[in-house]
């Protein structure tokens, strides 16, 4: 495939979920521009209406207006969180600062996803939960007023991490986290700070005080570095000319995957960077490059956790073999990716392994063939799909369209890339 485009990308999945849920805690309207209008985003924001906020139709190019009331308000109904586990654990910590009982829910995915994590802490500050399952959704949280917390988290988490800080805010008490590894996105930490909380950050320990108060505003999303992954890796594999992708969020807590494709050689450059609301933003500029191997190890996980499925399939055809260690969190996530990674890979043709908490892929010249089993998981569905624009590839994914829960025009836009795309997603 030739590239020759240049294009946006859609807004930040992250930022999106938690511009929402702040500004529906604020008292008052606020107005978010370039907001991510995926299945994970529209189901952020039909929660937050029937906890009160007002929030108008996630359109794409459209500006979203909320209108939020202070604090929460009781839902008759059972608050369903679809796919997402951002939108179940950030409301959470939350509703753990309300006096009153909400239940959570999501879809099939979403209920084997690990919620003890999150609630053993929140309980430990007052709140009381009640689980259906062992550890899963449905779960019903019954808000108290919060004691302050110290926490070590059982793994480096941006959910579990801001579930804790966001019940800080609205139970106005000290929260202390330590991740262990490497740090998770901060996108909460950047957003409370402009908020005028104090978050403090020594390396060690994340420290918040309730000194701030969360007031409406007026901001803009920046572009999703995790959707652009999967576009700057189909470049990368393309057999000439050059992309653009256009103001993408390039906080250097969600930017590991450069890092590892410039080890892999990778021919990634950034123009034009610049702030938009206390993110840094720029444009990528990708060109076709020949691969190799690298090892990724357990440090840089946390900061490319979304982008080893992509990440997984470039190394298939790279030159060497490529090792992602400590990469069990995959196993919790949409899917069990380790596992999916690995037998779609092979079944297309290519040599790779999951054991224990390792991945190991040999990278070789094959042309991928093979239908992929995507469990309704988005990233391995981009991931395949950009693999598929290899020469004389036939890959086939069962469920194309899961890719609409956290990038709907995908397809679309890598079809135009090799057709000269402009304009917007």
């Amino acid at each position: 495939m030739r590239i020759d485009a240049d294009l946006p990308v859609p807004g930040d999945k992250s930022i999106t979920h938690r511009m929402l849920i702040l500004a529906a805690m604020a008292r008052g309207r606020s107005r978010i521009t370039g907001a991510l209008t995926s299945l994970d985003a529209r189901s952020t924001a039909r929660v937050l209406r029937r906890l009160g906020a007002t929030v108008s139709p996630l359109v794409a190019g459209r500006e979203i207006v909320i209108e939020g009331r202070g604090r929460f308000r009781r839902s008759e109904r059972v608050l369903h969180c679809g796919n997402s586990g951002t939108s179940a654990r950030l409301l959470l910590g939350l509703l753990s600062a309300h006096p009153f009982a909400s239940t959570l829910t999501g879809d099939r995915s979403l209920r084997r996803r690990p919620m003890r994590r999150v609630t053993d802490p929140l309980a430990r500050m007052g709140a009381r939960f009640s689980f259906t399952g062992s550890d899963g959704l449905p779960v019903t949280v019954r808000g108290a007023t919060l004691a302050p917390l110290r926490h070590e988290l059982p793994v480096s988490s941006a959910q579990l991490k801001s579930a804790l800080l966001l019940a800080g805010v609205a139970g106005e008490v000290a929260v202390d986290v330590r991740e262990p590894g490497g740090r998770s996105r901060d996108h909460t930490e950047r957003m409370l700070r402009a908020f005028g909380y104090r978050v403090d950050d020594d390396g060690d320990w994340i420290r918040f005080a309730p000194t701030g108060r969360v007031l409406p505003v007026t901001s803009q999303v920046p572009g999703d570095p995790s959707s652009a992954a999967f576009l700057v890796g189909a470049a990368l594999l393309s057999e000439d000319g050059q992309l653009r992708l256009r103001d993408v969020g390039v906080n250097p807590t969600r930017t590991g995957f450069l890092r590892v494709l410039a080890r892999m050689g990778g021919r990634v450059a950034l123009e034009g960077l610049h702030d938009v609301g206390g993110e840094p933003v720029g444009d990528l500029i990708v060109s076709g490059a020949g691969l190799r191997g690298t090892e990724v190890a357990p440090g840089e996980i946390p900061g490319l956790i979304d982008e080893i499925p992509l990440l997984a399939v470039l190394a298939s055809r790279a030159e060497g073999t490529t090792v992602f260690r400590e990469v069990g969190e995959l196993r919790v996530k949409e899917s069990d990716r380790l596992a999916l990674l690995a037998s779609n890979l092979r079944t297309v043709g290519a040599t790779a392994a999951a054991e224990g908490n390792t991945l190991t892929v040999q990278g070789r010249d094959f042309v991928p063939a093979g239908r992929v089993v995507t469990a309704g998981d988005h990233r391995i569905a981009m991931a395949f799909a950009v693999l598929g624009t290899t020469p004389k590839a036939r890959v086939q994914l069962d469920d194309p369209a899961c890719v609409g829960i956290s990038f709907p025009a995908f397809h679309e836009m890598l079809r135009a890339m090799s057709a000269g795309g402009k304009g917007r997603a």
